[in-house]
């Protein structure tokens, strides 16, 4: 009997889909660690995590992998083809893996599921200092970790490469200078206008019935059910085991008709893109979102671009008014729609408006930046945090739930990351612009609920590629230029214009 001798790409192959496997099943228990894990579980899911994190970085980085990546490097093929593009990207994420050791890996893993247990606990029971003494040790980590991938300019560098690659610190400061110059007048120029009446929206919702509406909206919109779930969880949140395997999560308050909605539309945003992966990509490095600012976009197009708008509501609007006669039968879907759209200063971030949206990201990034710069401690981040909120926002949050607790991504080790939800905002407006273009009566077909237009639309320029093209060449590619505020500043000024009047 004879064997037929693998290929280098076969035996690279094989590898990758190995750690992959890894991966997603690490990916499992911390999707379950978020929903359904029982709460004397943590030690052991932590434990249990370090060992699949650290075993898979183990296999990655042997010598072996490097050795089928320089042999295969040299190869003439296809340069948008499926072994030239997994060989290019595992050669980046091997470079940079190689960096640290299995030890580290581990340790960060255990250590960040101890602090996300350690954070629920601090949220629910708005006390920073439960969760205090983990967070220091996780930006300790982060910070070793930058040391050990190496940077250019400043070690954030490191941390953010891995979320939005080849963007630098420096970048992104300019990015914001820029959106904030043109921003805050906008926002001035708001906050003296007559507001709209929104205090509606407040009254008593039944979380049942919002859970139900935002189901049947998820599967008009397009989220396949088949392949994927819905949950609640403390933090909404998106994971993909496979592109056949979908996780998204939402958080229900009874006394906000549309909060729940619109963290649905934006999870589904998320979870729509890692469905939508070319199946060849499946159970490799390729099947997943090319940058979180990319991935951002999605999540941002679905929840503003079409949740928030006019079109939308003219198709749904009837039908949550009959669910919810008695707080919404009186109100029209003009003054709904304002409603919805009001913008008005919130201390939390996931229900801030569009408008004051990317403020809430520079105070986080500017935050960060101090961290990994070790300039402050972890002690004084709630009085900085309640500072830098009444400074941009006017705002001063009641408690430590509401301020510095809100969000789980220091929890996570995703340090890095923020940046990334305001080069989301940005590029949702440049794609929905040309999905405009392309579908000219988009508006329509919204409001007719009709869905499948866009979002195959989405599936060819955006979805399909996976990690084949990075998020600037599907900028490049579908705009024909670099990422841009211009776009996203036109939609704002032009759809809060007709609420607010002339805008600057």
């Amino acid at each position: 009997m004879s064997s037929t001798k693998k290929s280098d790409f076969e035996e690279l192959l094989e590898i990758v889909r190995k750690v992959c496997d890894l991966r997603a099943a690490a990916s499992m228990l911390e999707w379950d660690q978020e929903t359904y894990m029982p709460r004397g579980a943590g030690e052991a899911r932590a434990r249990q995590l370090s060992t699949l994190y650290s075993t898979s970085h183990e296999i990655f980085i042997r010598d072996r992998t490097g050795e089928l990546i320089e042999r295969l490097r040299g190869e003439e093929c296809d340069p948008m083809g499926f072994q030239e593009s997994l060989v290019r990207v595992t050669e980046r994420d091997f470079s940079r893996a190689c960096k640290l050791s299995p030890e580290m890996v581990g340790k960060i893993a255990e250590t960040t599921s101890n602090a996300k247990a350690a954070w629920v606990e601090a949220f629910n029971e708005n006390d920073f200092g439960k969760f205090s003494g983990d967070l220091s040790k996780v930006i300790g980590l982060c910070i070793e970790k930058a040391e050990a991938i190496g940077y250019s300019e400043h070690p954030y560098d490191a941390l953010l490469d891995e979320y939005e690659p080849g963007a630098t610190s420096g970048q992104i400061s300019r990015v914001f200078d820029d959106l904030r110059a043109s921003l805050v007048p906008i926002v001035q120029a708001i906050e003296y206008a007559p507001q709209p009446v929104h205090d509606f929206l407040q009254l008593s919702y039944d979380s049942d019935i919002q859970w139900d509406f935002g189901m049947e909206v998820l599967r008009d919109i397009g989220f396949d059910f088949r392949r994927g779930r819905q949950d609640i969880s403390t933090h909404p949140f998106s994971t993909a085991f496979s592109t056949n395997d979908v996780r998204i999560t939402t958080r229900i308050h009874d006394r906000h008709v549309v909060s729940g909605l619109f963290s649905s539309l934006h999870e589904a945003g998320h979870g729509m893109y890692e469905q939508g992966i070319n199946p060849m990509l499946e159970g490799t490095f390729l099947a997943q979102g090319t940058s979180l600012g990319i991935h951002e976009s999605q999540s941002r197009l679905w929840e503003n671009q079409v949740g928030r708008s006019k079109a939308f509501w003219t198709c749904y609007y009837r039908d949550l008014q009959q669910r919810f006669k008695k707080q919404l039968g009186e109100i029209s879907r003009e003054k709904f729609y304002q409603a919805i759209n009001c913008v008005a200063a919130s201390p939390v971030r996931v229900d801030a408006d569009e408008v004051t949206y990317n403020l809430h990201i520079m105070l986080r990034f500017e935050l960060e930046m101090m961290l990994i710069d070790e300039e402050i401690s972890v002690h004084e981040l709630p009085e900085l945090w309640t500072d830098r909120m009444r400074k941009y926002l006017g705002v001063q949050p009641e408690n430590d739930t509401k301020g510095v607790l809100q969000d789980i991504h220091w929890a996570l080790g995703a340090i890095g990351y923020f940046p990334t939800y305001t080069l989301g905002n940005l590029m949702s407006a440049q794609i929905f612009s040309c999905a405009k273009t392309a579908l000219i009566d988009l508006d329509d077909q919204i409001a007719r609920g009709e869905f499948a237009p866009l979002r195959d639309w989405l599936q060819t320029n955006v979805y399909h590629w996976g990690r084949m093209l990075s998020a600037t060449e599907i900028i490049e590619w579908l705009t024909k230029g670099p990422i841009s505020a211009d776009p996203w500043l036109h939609y704002i000024r032009q759809k809060y214009s007709a609420i607010y009047g002339d805008l600057p």
